[in-house]
């Protein structure tokens, strides 16, 4: 699957990452995670302690598909408002759904503080903004419901936003204590834990073929390079390339862009260095990074062909940095790194954990989204405790076949 192409920031900021060899004997586990990226890392994180066989396969290099293109920034709020999915889903559902979001951003905090391998984890606040005066009500709605669910943010008028930033909007919510982190670090940096606790990690060894065995009641998969795996439990996180093993109905995918500079020297015009994005659609977003560069994302373009998103790719790649240029005429900036890839999201706004009959004791993590990574380690946690514990409550908030209030 092309999923991505450009020239990519992430893996720099790791030349000496860890390496892992190929399968080169067949194998026996409790729990096989197929794939290597970010999903499959913080599944293989919460079973490092489980005091069970786990592996992990990656058909080529660790964290080499959509996670060195992920831009990381962590957030409970998304691209669809909680109080539009509370008409979707009921009230209940969303403030469960929100409570476990804040938790995983405080779990990968926590994970970022016990491995040895830096993740570049911080703590930021996020200004989202209305991107139009019709906006502002909409935006103060979600505000008044989230500050209900005890959030930390508050309401910024125009004239306060003014004040602290060179653009201006009608309105903004500005939230305290989301995130940023390094995925590509961080995805080596949870298996490198993993390795260490005993699951075994293998690079280059790709999945072509599985079937489930009734009599022996478990999954065997084999690998192109003729190996075979007996599992009693599949978890597939594959990223976007899961939808090759099992399309689900639910995902469809766009293109989306990403400009990431050169290092800054003077952040003094940008408050806190908040995360930005605002309520447009298709939506801008910008981060800072731990050496001083910017990454500007957005502009998704609904084409879901690799030829027609990659010859986008410059066009897009000057607009960012024009965008930016409007909102920070200041920070002189030049685009040494930009990428094209494709972006999932799920119909109805929540993220999914597959389970289907045709894949018998299998879970697949689907945490597409603009929150992927936060997803990410949502789901992982309940697949993770539905396995080791034979039940977690919160699974039925995920599955493809949730109740929905408006089918």
């Amino acid at each position: 699957m092309n999923l991505q192409s450009g020239i990519y920031y992430w893996p720099t900021t790791f030349p000496d990452a860890p390496s892992y060899p190929a399968l080169e004997e067949d194998l026996s586990c409790d729990v096989l995670i197929i794939g290597g990226g970010s999903s499959g890392a913080q599944c293989a994180y919460y079973l490092a302690g489980a005091n069970l066989e786990v592996a992990v396969i990656e058909k080529s290099t660790i964290g080499s598909g959509s996670t060195s293109t992920n831009t990381a920034l962590l957030q409970y709020s998304g691209e669809k408002m909680f109080t539009d999915l509370i008409n979707t889903f009921g009230t209940d559902y969303i403030k469960r759904h929100l409570q476990l979001l804040k938790e995983a951003i405080n779990e990968m905090e926590e994970a970022s503080k016990k491995v040895t391998i830096d993740c570049e984890f911080n703590r930021r606040d996020t200004l989202y903004s209305a991107s139009c005066p019709e906006d502002v009500e909409k935006l103060r709605k979600e505000y008044e419901f989230l500050k209900q669910q005890n959030c930390d943010l508050t309401f910024l008028t125009k004239e306060e936003i003014e004040a602290n930033y060179p653009f201006s909007r009608d309105a903004a919510i500005y939230s305290y204590n989301d995130a940023e982190i390094n995925p590509f670090r961080f995805t080596h940096a949870l298996l490198e834990y993993a390795a260490r606790k005993g699951i075994r990690i293998y690079e280059n060894t790709e999945m072509n073929g599985h079937h489930y065995d009734e009599e022996r009641g478990k999954m065997i998969v084999s690998t192109k390079n003729g190996r075979s795996i007996q599992a009693r439990y599949i978890i597939f996180a594959a990223g976007y390339e899961g939808m090759e093993i099992k399309k689900e109905k639910k995902a469809s995918f766009v293109s989306t862009y990403t400009v990431t500079t050169n290092p800054v020297d003077n952040f003094s015009e940008w408050y806190n260095r908040t995360l930005i994005w605002e309520t447009a659609r298709p939506y801008l977003f910008m981060r800072t990074t731990r050496d001083n560069r910017i990454i500007i994302g957005g502009l998704d373009d609904n084409t879901p062909y690799p030829e027609d998103r990659d010859s986008k790719l410059i066009h897009k790649k000057d607009k960012l940095i024009e965008e930016f240029n409007k909102m920070f005429p200041t920070i002189k900036v030049q685009p040494e790194y930009y990428l094209a890839a494709f972006y999932g999201g799920i119909a109805d706004g929540i993220p999914i954990i597959g389970q289907y009959e045709e894949y018998p004791n299998s879970y697949f993590l689907f945490a597409f989204g603009d929150n992927g990574t936060v997803y990410s380690q949502l789901l992982s946690k309940i697949i993770v405790k539905e396995i080791v514990e034979g039940n977690c409550p919160d699974l039925a908030l995920y599955l493809q076949d949730r109740p929905l209030l408006n089918k």
